[in-house]
């Protein structure tokens, strides 16, 4: 009897200790949730380089492209726990490093004006703590910066086979024109308990003086996946519709890119992936459209896709992929061409979307 008892008070002891660690842990999750204020200016970073900037023309050709880099992680063949996939970090330090320079070297490759990275590591865990914001900002040194962060999440013990860590990620804008101003919004997010796993979500407003005296807004934005409800989709694109109406009625030029999470080519009755839903066109403000509906319907179906299904590694054939990426335009900007990049999703589970554009006088 002595020895039964002896075993159940260790089991007692290792099952305390669990429950201990468990409650610990929920302790930290919950006083370290804390979401990041809204309207916070953002610095603005100098060109690397000693070249004076200017501000955006009027009637001259203009390239922009946005590109989410996710987190330097997306190899072809890697897939992501969040999306039924195996891994939660990257595969390597060295590998992370090789998949941030290609992507920016491709970008690099278009001759771009502005840029607009989503998915952009600062200080993570899943990511080996390279700093992503200083190697893309080293690609193009004569272009000044704004980096935002979108979430700052604490520790996160799952997967337990890998921990995801800590993650500091965000939103970088890099312009070859000045950058007068920048201001971080924070989106809606779910106010329910399940909002201490749910990311924080923003867009960053960039002010870009244009000739002329007018500016060029520019909104980077990211917005909610992995079947976010209903409520907070149309919290997110209301408060981006408000965002945009208010600054054409200012008389402004507005561009807003990024990674919307919403199936860009999807029809209303048509059925969508589990994530991502259709983006209903009658909640964009009057005089925007997004950019590749002012396609042909030949140029519109022609374009390939931008992000592929990242629970799986990566099928040219077989696997899925859809477009979520994408730009908003005012109706003073004219879009004068527009392209999905195809790059067989080498460097990140999405592609780069490349747009040439004109601001109307």
């Amino acid at each position: 009897m002595s020895k039964l008892k002896s075993v159940l008070l260790k089991i007692g002891m290792i099952i305390g200790a669990f429950i201990m660690l468990a409650l610990s842990y929920c302790m930290y999750v919950l006083v370290s949730y804390d979401r990041i204020e809204d309207g916070i200016r953002v610095g603005i970073t100098a060109p690397l380089s000693s070249v004076s900037l200017e501000e955006a023309p009027c009637k001259e050709e203009m390239t922009i492209v946005s590109y989410n880099i996710g987190f330097g992680a997306y190899t072809p063949d890697y897939t992501f726990f969040m999306d039924g996939g195996k891994r939660s970090w990257a595969e390597s330090k060295e590998s992370v490093r090789k998949m941030v320079a290609l992507a920016g070297e491709t970008v690099l490759e278009t001759d771009p004006d502005i840029v607009l990275f989503q998915e952009v590591d600062l200080d993570s865990t899943r990511s080996y703590h390279v700093n992503q914001v200083k190697m893309l900002s080293g690609e193009f040194p004569d272009y000044s910066g704004v980096f935002a962060l979108n979430y700052d999440s604490p520790f996160l013990l799952y997967p337990f086979y890998e921990p995801h860590g800590a993650s500091k990620a965000g939103l970088l804008t890099l312009s070859g024109y000045i950058i007068k101003d920048c201001y971080r919004r924070q989106l809606p997010v779910s106010d329910s308990l399940s909002k201490l796993v749910d990311l924080d979500r923003a867009y960053t407003v960039s002010r870009i003086p244009v000739s002329g005296g007018k500016e060029l807004v520019v909104i980077n934005l990211h917005l909610s996946a992995y079947g976010s409800s209903a409520k907070v989709r149309e919290g997110q694109t209301n408060m981006l519709k408000a965002e945009m109406e208010k600054e054409y009625a200012a008389g402004n030029y507005v561009i807003a890119g990024g990674d919307f999470n919403h199936d860009l080519k999807l029809k209303e009755d048509m059925p969508s992936l589990y994530w991502a839903h259709y983006y209903d066109r009658d909640l964009l403000p009057e005089h925007f459209d997004f950019a590749m509906d002012l396609l042909s319907d030949d140029e519109r179906e022609s374009l390939g896709n931008t992000c592929r299904d990242a629970g799986v590694a990566y099928d040219e054939k077989n696997g899925y992929t859809v477009t979520v990426d994408g730009f908003i335009i005012s109706d003073n900007i004219k879009c004068l061409s527009y392209e999905n990049l195809q790059t067989g999703y080498e460097f990140s589970d999405h592609n780069p979307v490349v747009m040439k554009f004109e601001l109307e006088d």
